[in-house]
């Protein structure tokens, strides 16, 4: 990841202090949520040194919903990861999801952005701080419907992310990447989640996550999931067209033929991956595709298709896209 200073992860232990949020039958949220935010927050410090890791808190303290807000925006966040443990009355629900801010299935979600958006109901006066808002009223959440999110895309790249890697390097159920109302999400001026580790109120699960090496682990899933994410905004920002490529040709300015000269060719290609080192067509993140592999840089990017048609690159894409999801058309100019 080629991350700067200016980099910020904030990480928000749901709950705390007189708000113990879902209680299982030996063990309280806030405290698992305490103990995988730090868990996460250390390996962020010691696998990129270069990254601002900012806590909403760190010990067993009350935070009101839009103070955790409050936090990530005046640390200018690049990332906001809110951490959270489920609960059912159904004992036998497992497993981990993830959530973006969103309308599209908030009715099926709504029970789950209630509960956790009720916190602001320990504060004093909460209906002024929330301008009105009523967690337990439905019409309340009207509101969201006319809400933009500006960084929804980047929400779910890497909500995508976090469930690829509980569910496929610890083995967890996949309950998917979700979409609901939750206000700490709403309220966050970056790519925001809020992550459910498992269900405190499966007797299974709960002895899972309070097992010693648990944390670890997870931590370790989230904090890999990360490295995927920002790798990949970095190298989109690599492939984002100039201005020069984006800027309109300016018309001659008199009639004089000049001396013809070889045109310039642009290509767009369907880029799948990239690598610091070279791979074989038969490695396992080709997936079986065919590639053409151009050096850009230390890099190496592999495409699906190389064409001069911006068209057939398009249809490349979208033939890709459940294989590779965040595959993208780069562009680029050569004499």
């Amino acid at each position: 990841m080629a991350a700067t200073k200016s980099y910020t992860v904030v990480l928000d232990a749901g709950h705390g202090g007189k708000d113990p949020g879902a209680v299982g039958r030996f063990s309280q949220e806030k405290n698992l949520n305490l103990a995988l935010a730090l868990e996460v927050g250390r390996l962020l410090k010691k696998q990129y040194p270069d990254v601002n890791v900012v806590y909403t808190r760190s010990t067993d303290v009350f935070i009101p919903l839009q103070e955790r807000a409050d936090i990530a925006n005046k640390n200018n966040a690049d990332l906001f990861i809110s951490i959270h443990t489920n609960a059912s009355e159904n004992k036998a629900s497992k497993g981990v999801e993830t959530f973006i801010l969103g309308n599209e299935k908030a009715e099926k979600n709504l029970d789950v952005a209630m509960r956790e958006n009720a916190v602001m109901k320990l504060e004093a006066d909460y209906k002024t701080t929330y301008q009105g808002f009523d967690p337990n009223s439905i019409d309340s959440y009207i509101m969201f419907e006319l809400m933009q999110n500006n960084f929804m895309d980047q929400s779910l790249q890497f909500a995508t992310q976090v469930q690829k890697h509980f569910v496929g390097h610890l083995n967890r159920s996949d309950r998917g990447v979700q979409q609901a109302s939750f206000w700490v999400l709403l309220k966050t001026a970056c790519p925001s989640i809020l992550f459910e580790m498992g269900f405190i109120s499966n007797p299974e699960e709960e002895r899972y996550l309070n097992a010693d090496s648990t944390m670890n682990k997870m931590a370790v899933a989230l904090v890999k999931a990360f490295g995927v994410y920002t790798h990949r905004q970095e190298m989109k920002k690599v492939e984002a067209p100039s201005k020069e490529e984006t800027k309109p040709a300016e018309k001659p300015k008199t009639e004089v033929k000049p001396a013809k000269k070889a045109e310039p060719v642009t290509y767009y290609g369907v880029q799948i991956c990239a690598s610091r080192n070279p791979l074989n067509q038969s490695d396992p993140k080709l997936k079986g595709i065919r590639c053409e592999c151009r050096k850009v840089g230390d890099w190496y990017k592999y495409y699906a298709i190389i064409t001069t048609d911006r068209n057939k690159a398009g249809e490349k894409q979208k033939e890709l896209k459940k294989l590779f999801p965040d595959c993208w058309v780069s562009k680029w100019t050569e004499e």
